[in-house]
């Protein structure tokens, strides 16, 4: 289905007056099938068609902007990516590659201009992408599966400017490789006797499901699990496996292994939490993210087949931009998203992403609650026809007011990717409920501190805005993506449309880095206040009297005093909880005390260069200890498995790393606790302390960027905290809002936020 989007005849693609037979044809050598991320090399020739290529005519063999493949380079004959480019009648070539030089999404452009001579009609063009034959490895194929990856060939043989596609493009096969790692999701809460199902896959080494695992599985769960069989069999050819209806009628905290058949453990599953009784269930949902038809890859059903099936999400929809999205796609959409709404089993909302310029407004989230709704455009941008072109909303201001005009019931998120939203410039509490503080563009967290700074009553939501066909389950694989695509938690009484869209409203979520923990924020009060879903600020809310309040619930407080009672429960270690009072930092909690400390030092960098496209930072650098050794060290969040954690010697460590405002780093154990002293020299920081003076408190050195320091600090030689229980007074300010909310860090590098308590007097 590649290319799907562009056969609507609505969307603007590179057409032309020449019929297509007549632009000549291309060739690819070897076709077929090939394993994501591998290293590979393609001759492509290119044979020209009825009018040949004219003196300065040229042609473009361009891919999509989600690709993470090698880009062409025309200088190192060694390095990864050579390619060379010849004419068969020796015609004087200009070869350049563009990453942004094509209409989009096939925007990643390999330019070959004919300047001096011409091509006749039947002559060709070879061009050799990966060339080995002078030592190059090949170029290193995109890191995620496609069924038809298109090297698409343009033309333009008459040197107007006006560029062409050819009627048949090149295509091959990018499939999952071997398995690298098990995989075992379960819920993370549920009631004593409740069902619930254990889900199952392989990955390879980008994060793909994998479908070259074939294994017989042991399943060790820590108490008595009905229905749990003691060994299950894996397939080949199968992507996923869910094994269902389990129960328990112990209440606690249950873990599942996986192990293979001589007994060693694969993986771990998440922990689930069993207890006698709960009103609201934990369901992960990924509300973000796009298909081919817009910027992405693969089809919109596979999208939403991805999704619900090796993702394992209960919760999804798709958010392509709007000035992609035709009437007929929009059509099309709507069908999906009510054949693959399944209540009970599967859930999905109507929607689109308004993508309107930053000085606009910035990129907002739009969700429905039925089909049928029309679609308000920012712009008709890549949309040929025109009809309904006055319903576009340029603005996001005006987007809320068209919204409130039309009476819809709508909901939206502000969100940061390659536009970011301005929520201070536009905002209406009446449909933007909250703000996206992660995704697989990084981490935002000022993004809801924008919120705070003027006023904003908002909830937290992490999704994907994943480009690579995997909602759920999206890996940054070896691009500008630095980070895993994100998870929304949505606490409901029952998996339907019509309770996501009340727990969206009422901001009854809390938004994870992509890991499935538990995480239970509430408010006590010492006298009762009155408690709001919507912002009472707004005009009038029904209201009741409450003395407890859970996250996303607006309470006016006139007296009185607020403790805050937390549960989190984990797949991995809590390094610390940060409470936060809106923009202020209340405390960091760590699960562990200053005695408890041992030989480990944990290094952490973190931050963005800026809010717009091009955030990425480059921590590559080295790290030197003096007067003691280092025994191992350990990376947290490399999540670009071609960046590396490299050991030089007995007292050097060396990496290629970067972040887009989320965080990563390593640990590293030291002989000596206190002897010595360890010199960290990157390109934003350069830092040199005594290992001494590494403590329970983080040593931080601020970097240029948003959010951009280096901090150090130590740990216990072994942290078993994986849950948390605490009960903490909060001091209430008298004036404007008390935001109250969590920031969890897990030793793995994940991060959760819960949504706001909202507290004034």
């Amino acid at each position: 289905m590649a290319g799907a989007g562009l056969r609507d005849p609505d969307v603007i693609t590179e057409r032309g007056p020449i019929e297509p037979q007549r632009l000549g044809s291309a060739r690819l050598e070897p076709a077929g099938v090939f394993e994501a991320g591998a290293y590979a090399s393609f001759t492509l020739t290119y044979t020209a068609g009825d009018y040949g290529i004219d003196d300065s005519g040229s042609l473009r063999i361009v891919t999509r902007f989600a690709s993470d493949q090698t880009p062409p380079q025309l200088t190192d004959a060694e390095a990864p990516g050579y390619t060379t480019v010849e004419a068969s009648n020796d015609a004087v070539l200009e070869v350049r590659y563009d990453p942004k030089g094509n209409l989009r999404p096939w925007d990643k452009t390999l330019h070959v201009k004919v300047v001096q001579g011409f091509l006749a009609p039947g002559e060709r063009i070879v061009v050799r992408l990966g060339d080995r034959r002078q030592g190059s490895p090949g170029m290193r194929l995109q890191t995620f599966c496609e069924p038809t990856f298109e090297f698409r060939v343009l033309v333009d043989p008459i040197a107007t400017c006006l560029y062409q596609p050819l009627p048949e493009q090149p295509t091959i096969a990018i499939v999952p490789g071997p398995p690298e790692r098990w995989v075992a999701v379960l819920p993370t809460l549920r009631r004593v006797g409740e069902p619930f199902r254990l889900c199952l896959k392989a990955e390879d080494r980008w994060g793909n499901p994998s479908d070259k695992a074939d294994a017989v599985l042991r399943l060790r769960a820590n108490f008595p699990v009905a229905g749990l069989p003691e060994t299950t069999r894996f397939q080949a050819g199968c992507f996923a496996l869910e094994l269902t209806d389990l129960r328990t009628e112990v209440a606690g905290d249950l873990g599942i292994e996986i192990l293979d058949e001589e007994g060693r453990v694969l993986c771990r599953s998440n922990p689930l939490r069993i207890v006698e009784h709960a009103k609201l269930l934990p369901f992960f949902a990924d509300l973000h993210g796009q298909s081919e038809e817009t910027i992405g890859t693969n089809s919109a059903r596979e999208y939403f087949e991805f999704a619900r099936n090796p993702a394992f999400l209960d919760a999804c929809a798709h958010q392509g931009n709007d000035f992609q999205i035709t009437r007929r796609f929009w059509q099309e959409l709507d069908g999906l998203t009510a054949e693959f709404d399944e209540p009970g089993r599967f859930v999905t909302l109507p929607g689109y992403e308004w993508s309107g310029n930053t000085a606009l407004g910035g990129d907002r989230n739009v969700f429905f609650t039925t089909e049928g709704r029309p679609i308000r455009r920012s712009s008709h941008a890549l949309i040929a026809d025109s009809a309904d072109l006055d319903s576009d909303c340029a603005t996001a201001a005006a987007l809320f007011e068209m919204l409130a005009r039309d009476g819809e019931d709508a909901i939206c998120f502000a969100h940061c990717g390659g536009r970011y939203a301005d929520i201070r410039q536009a905002h209406d509490g009446r449909f933007e409920r909250s703000v996206e503080v992660h995704s697989a563009w990084g981490t935002f967290e000022w993004l809801l501190r924008d919120a705070f700074g003027v006023g904003h009553r908002v909830g937290v939501v992490a999704n994907s805005d994943g480009h690579k066909g995997r909602p759920g389950a999206s890996y940054p694989g070896a691009s500008m993506f630095g980070a895993i695509g994100g998870l929304t938690c949505l606490l409901m009484p029952e998996l339907s449309r019509e309770e996501l869209v009340t727990c969206l409203r009422r901001r009854r979520h809390f938004a994870t880095t992509g890991c499935r923990l538990w995480l239970d924020v509430r408010a006590e009060f010492d006298r009762p206040g009155t408690l709001y879903h919507d912002d009472p600020s707004l005009g009038p809310a029904e209201s009741r009297l409450a003395d407890t309040a859970m996250m996303g619930d607006i309470v006016h407080l006139p007296q009185g005093s607020a403790e805050l009672i937390v549960s989190v429960l984990a797949p991995a270690p809590i390094e610390r909880i940060d409470l936060c009072n809106g923009l202020q930092h209340l405390e960091t909690i760590r699960p562990f005390a200053p005695e408890d400390l041992g030989s480990r030092i944990r290094i952490i960098w973190q931050g963005a260069a800026y809010r717009g496209r091009f955030r990425q930072v480059v921590w590559d650098g080295t790290a030197k200890v003096s007067g003691n050794r280092v025994l191992d060290a350990s990376p947290v969040n490399f999540l670009n498995p071609e960046k590396q954690l490299e050991r030089q010697g007995d007292a050097g460590i060396a990496w290629q790393a970067l972040t887009t405002g989320n965080l990563g780093g390593f640990d590293v154990r030291i002989a000596d606790q206190s002897a010595g002293s360890i010199e960290i020299d990157t390109k934003p920081v350069r830092a040199r302390l005594s290992l001494s003076e590494v403590g329970f408190e983080d040593t931080a050195f601020e970097a240029a960027g948003l959010d951009c320091r280096l901090r150090v600090s130590r740990l216990p030689d072994r942290n078993p905290h994986r849950s948390l229980e605490l009960r903490r007074p909060v001091l209430l300010k008298n004036t404007g809002d008390n935001s109250l909310y969590l920031r969890i860090t897990l030793e793995d590098g994940h991060q959760a936020w819960s949504s706001p308590i909202t507290i004034f007097r």
